[in-house]
């Protein structure tokens, strides 16, 4: 009943930057946290950045200075921009929602996207 879609992923030289968008749509009442996570090949899947519906954020060291993490509550929208990007941040990256929705009864569920490719590369 959520679907989350993503956008903005590509090809990017290092230094770059890219800005990654995620939409959750369905019969959603509210949504608590929202995230993003990535998975390069060979290697677990990670998480970058988190953010609660109150604004509170945490990131991965590994990006802390260079990724900031948004969300427009109004719109279901969470975005990653991301800069100063490094060969090492090539990965599929996935948004992730903590979500309240109703269906035949309220309940509470998390999803998934479908993943975009980021790529750095010179």
């Amino acid at each position: 009943q959520v679907q989350l879609v993503e956008s903005g992923g590509g090809l990017v030289q290092p230094g770059g930057s890219l800005r990654l968008s995620c939409a959750a749509s369905g019969n959603i009442i509210s949504i608590n946290h929202m995230g993003w996570y990535r998975q390069a090949p060979g290697k677990e899947r990670e998480l970058v950045a988190a953010v609660t519906s109150g604004g509170s954020t945490n990131y991965a060291d590994s990006v802390k200075g260079r990724f900031t993490i948004s969300r427009d509550n109004a719109k279901n929208t969470v975005y990653l921009q991301m800069n100063s990007l490094k060969p090492e941040d090539t990965a599929v990256y996935y948004c992730n929602a903590d979500v309240v929705l109703v269906a035949q009864y309220v309940y509470r569920d998390e999803y998934w996207g479908q993943g975009t490719q980021v790529t750095v590369s010179s």
